[in-house]
């Protein structure tokens, strides 16, 4: 609510007579703020994986200080299935908070604004909206993993929360030191500048909130064409404009490519854990 508020107070001044995303004014309630608070996007990307984390840290070892967990066991059930539905289940709860986030900022903006959303405006947002899912399904997965790896609830937990400030506070700090060690002379040539860029974009995509941010900022600001440096001979000749929808998830593809994988990868690595681990009765 007070991400709409200053989106809306401020909706006026974020249009400017010769921004290409003026046309997409449905897209800036996502995006716009005063500074006061931050935007809906920045509020996802920066809390979105506490929800994931509730939700996991003690899917399984709660079970198993319980002693439910063998009781399920020893009925007719896959042990893959208990696993399978733990995920499912969160992640349902997940895709269904979002979506209703995501549609109550489009509801109240259409009653402030009184302007619908265009086609391509509906799908951005949709597909902004499948994408914080997959975000927060990785924080998920990372806490169904700890809460297989530590007994305590308490353990998993802190683990998890651990990872979550790491990447959002402290990765940026260390990037930055690295960044100013490899800094290049003055006397650099444009390759070297345009390769120490690529190589500190390609650190900072290590993190899944800036893979999260930037498949955001090129969903929702349409004029975003690239998300790396240009040289001048590529930037030539072209006209400010923005991008059709499947241009824009082209460009973000391996980012929306990377978080699905590290998603994958965490629920793997969980499967693996509680296939091998030897459940027995209290």
């Amino acid at each position: 609510m007070g991400s709409l508020y200053t989106a809306l107070t401020n909706i006026q001044a974020a249009i400017k007579p010769n921004d290409p995303d003026s046309a997409f004014l449905f897209l800036k309630l996502f995006t716009v703020s005063d500074g006061t608070l931050p935007s809906f996007t920045v509020f996802i990307t920066f809390l979105g994986p506490l929800p994931g984390i509730t939700l996991g840290f003690d899917a399984i070892n709660s079970e198993q200080n319980k002693g439910t967990l063998s009781r399920i066991l020893s009925q007719p059930i896959h042990r893959d299935y208990l696993l399978n539905a733990k995920f499912t289940g969160a992640l349902l709860v997940i895709a269904l908070l979002l979506f209703s986030l995501g549609f109550l900022v489009m509801g109240f903006g259409l009653i402030a604004i009184g302007i619908p959303p265009t086609a391509e405006e509906f799908m951005r947002i949709i597909l902004y909206l499948t994408v914080g899912v997959f975000y927060v399904g990785f924080w998920l997965n990372l806490s169904i993993f700890f809460s297989l790896k530590f007994r305590q609830a308490a353990t998993s937990a802190l683990a998890a929360v651990a990872v979550w400030l790491f990447f959002s506070v402290f990765y940026n700090m260390i990037i930055n030191l690295i960044g100013k060690a490899l800094q290049p002379s003055a006397m650099a040539s444009t390759h070297q500048i345009i390769s120490y860029q690529k190589f500190m974009l390609n650190l900072l995509q290590f993190a899944p909130s800036e893979l999260f941010n930037q498949a955001t900022t090129t969903l929702l600001i349409p004029s975003v064409r690239s998300l790396g440096p240009l040289t001048m001979e590529q930037v030539q000749g072209t006209i400010p404009s923005p991008l059709p929808l499947t241009q824009s998830v082209l460009v973000v593809w391996p980012q929306i490519t990377g978080l699905i994988a590290a998603t994958v990868i965490c629920f793997a690595l969980s499967y693996l854990v509680f296939m091998r681990r030897e459940v027995r009765s209290r």
